[in-house]
């Protein structure tokens, strides 16, 4: 394991800790901003900052919102086609397994550029096709952005989980669904009452990946400002804060991500206890 664990600590260990102890610190200039940088000490007053900054949480409530819309259908998209592809009447596995991972095979933003044109209000076939019929629709609006971006998330991201989920379908002993055949529990009946519950760590997996995932939303949202004039630069928490990186802020940059990083490991955590306490009662 010391191959991994020098690469835990250089890669991720000494980052989180030197970004937490920068962002115990502010730096400051007298004279309008004119004068020397001095760098002090402010505690948690970068911490008081940023939840005092309309921006960043307002980033926080997108993020949260495309997540609660998001996940829940890849994930059951991701379980369905996980399912259809195990089951011992589907054809063509091969292909379907490669034509459903292909989209995550694709980098976010060339999947974004992609997207893009289809949501581009005088590029869009599908806008220009909703025209023709007399319906004026836009992909690009405030309230449409965050559905916009869920669905290219879900384009992407389905297919990874698929495949999670599919290996953990094949991991399944055949003598248990040759047990349920005999008690006459076959079809959708063993998918949902056999297979799904004996997958579940596979599920909590993809579950915790997809939360980690949707918090470092960037690339989607970034690409999308080119047809989107309206989307703010600091529309998730990893905008916001590269938004104040490059501003020469890197204190508060540093802030706001301790925060998001904080944010996840305990939605994580409770991920983790919640699914321990259902397995126990």
């Amino acid at each position: 394991m010391a191959p991994f664990l020098v690469l835990f600590v250089i890669v991720y260990l000494i980052p989180t800790v030197y970004a937490i102890i920068q962002s115990l610190f502010a730096t400051k200039r007298s004279g309008l901003g004119l004068g020397a940088a001095d760098v002090q000490f402010v505690g948690l007053g970068n911490y008081l900052r940023a939840f005092q900054d309309p921006g960043f949480l307002a980033s926080l409530g997108r993020v949260l919102f495309i997540g609660v819309i998001q996940v829940p259908v890849m994930l059951a998209l991701a379980l369905l086609f996980a399912l259809l592809l195990d089951a011992a009447v589907s054809t063509g596995k091969r292909f379907f397994r490669l034509a459903y991972f292909v989209p995550y095979g694709l980098p976010g933003v060339i999947a974004a550029l992609v997207w893009s044109f289809l949501y581009a209000p005088t590029l869009s076939p599908v806008v220009q096709a909703f025209h023709s019929i007399g319906i004026d629709i836009s992909f690009v609006t405030d309230a449409a952005l965050p559905f916009s971006i869920a669905n290219i998330l879900t384009w992407a991201w389905t297919g990874y989980n698929m495949i999670l989920l599919y290996a953990a379908l094949q991991a399944i002993p055949p003598e248990v669904m040759e047990a349920a055949a005999l008690d006459g529990c076959s079809g959708w009946r063993a998918a949902l009452r056999i297979k799904v519950p004996l997958i579940r760590p596979a599920m909590l997996l993809s579950l915790v990946f997809s939360i980690i995932g949707t918090s470092q939303l960037y690339n989607e949202p970034v690409t999308m400002k080119t047809i989107a004039p309206n989307l703010p630069s600091d529309y998730t928490p990893i905008m916001a804060a590269m938004k104040w990186l490059s501003s020469n802020d890197f204190n508060y940059a540093a802030t706001l991500s301790v925060i998001v990083g904080a944010i996840v490991c305990v939605l994580s955590v409770f991920v983790f206890r919640a699914s321990a306490k259902r397995v126990d009662a």
